[in-house]
C-alpha cells in the first residue's frame, strides 16, 4: 500500500457573491461615492458639537480653573494685535470716508459714518480673527496632541467627558475674551480714525463729534458685542472640532490647524453679513 507523498493543494476562495443580484440584460455599473456626502457630514458633526457644548456649559462640575487659564492665554496672545491692528483699521476708514464725504460735500457726517463702520463691522471682525488666527489655532493644536496621544480616549475610558473638561472652558474663553477685547478695539479704532481725520484730513473735533452723536444710537454698540459674542464661540466651536477630529497623526494636527483657521475664517464672513442684512431690516437708522 503506497503513500500519497504530492502535496495537497488548498481548495480555492469562495468568490464573493454580487451586492445586488441582476436581472438578465442589465449591466453592473460601478457606484461613485457623492462628493456632497461629505462635507455635509462634517457641517452636522461640526453643529453637533456645537449642541453638545451649549448643553454641557450648565452641567456641573464646572472647570473654572481651566477656563482661568484659558481666558488669560487668549487674553495675552491677542490683547496687542488687536490694539496694533485697530489703528490703522480706524485710519483707513476714516481716511476713506473723509475723502468720499468731501467729495460730496458732506464733511459734517465723516465722524459718525468711520465711527459706525469701525464699531459695527470692523471691531467684531477684527476680535474675531485675531483669536481664530492666534487663540482658535492654539486650541486646536492642543486638543489634536491630546488625541493623537490617545488621552482623550483614557478620559472616556475614566467616565470623564472630554467636551465637558476641554472643549467647554475653551469656547467659553473665547467668547469671554471677543466679548471684551471687543470694547478695546472700538475704542482704540475710533480714537484713530479720530486723530487721523483731524490733523491729516484738517477736520473740526467738534463736527466730528456731533455727526457721530447725530447718527449713532444704542443698539449700533449692542450688535457689536453680540456679533463678538457669536464670533468668538464659532471660532471656538470650530477649533475644538478639528482639534477633537485630526488625521495622520502629527501632520494631520498642523492640517487641521490650517483648516480650523481657515473655515473659521469664512464662517465668520458669512454670518457677518447675515447678521447685518438683518440688523438693518430690523432696527430702523437714527432720524429715519
Amino acid at each position: 500500500m503506497s503513500i500519497d507523498s504530492r502535496p495537497t493543494v488548498p481548495p480555492p476562495p469562495p468568490q464573493a457573491s454580487p451586492p445586488v443580484a441582476l436581472d438578465k440584460g442589465e449591466r453592473a455599473v460601478p457606484r461613485t461615492p457623492n462628493p456632497l456626502l461629505g462635507p455635509l457630514r462634517q457641517t452636522g458633526k461640526l453643529f453637533a458639537l456645537g449642541l453638545e457644548v451649549t448643553r454641557a456649559v450648565f452641567r456641573r462640575p464646572f472647570q473654572f480653573r481651566e477656563f482661568v487659564e484659558q481666558f488669560w492665554f487668549i487674553a495675552s496672545v491677542t490683547i496687542l494685535p488687536a490694539a496694533l491692528v485697530s489703528i490703522p483699521f480706524g485710519a483707513v476708514i476714516a481716511l476713506q470716508v473723509g475723502s468720499l464725504t468731501q467729495q460730496l460735500g458732506a464733511q459734517s457726517f465723516t465722524g459718525g459714518a468711520s465711527v459706525l463702520a469701525v464699531i459695527q463691522q470692523a471691531s467684531p471682525l477684527i476680535v474675531a480673527l485675531l483669536i481664530a488666527g492666534a487663540g482658535g489655532s492654539a486650541i486646536c493644536a492642543d486638543l489634536g496632541s491630546r488625541k493623537i496621544r490617545e488621552e482623550l480616549d483614557a478620559m472616556e475610558v475614566m467616565g470623564v467627558s472630554p467636551v465637558q473638561r476641554l472643549v467647554v472652558p475653551r469656547v467659553l474663553a473665547t467668547m469671554s475674551v471677543a466679548l471684551l477685547l471687543n470694547g478695546m478695539v472700538s475704542v482704540v479704532g475710533t480714537l484713530g480714525g479720530y486723530f487721523f481725520n483731524v490733523v491729516l484730513q484738517h477736520g473740526t473735533p467738534g463736527a466730528y463729534l456731533q455727526s457721530f452723536s447725530a447718527l449713532a444710537q444704542l443698539p449700533d454698540l449692542y450688535i457689536s458685542e453680540l456679533k463678538a459674542l457669536i464670533f468668538g464661540f464659532i471660532a471656538g466651536i470650530v477649533a475644538a472640532y478639528r482639534g477633537l477630529n485630526p488625521r495622520g497623526g502629527p501632520k494631520g494636527v498642523g492640517d487641521a490647524v490650517n483648516q480650523s483657521v481657515v473655515i473659521t475664517f469664512i464662517l465668520l464672513f458669512f454670518v457677518n453679513m447675515v447678521m447685518t442684512g438683518i440688523y438693518l431690516q430690523i432696527v430702523p437708522p437714527k432720524g429715519g
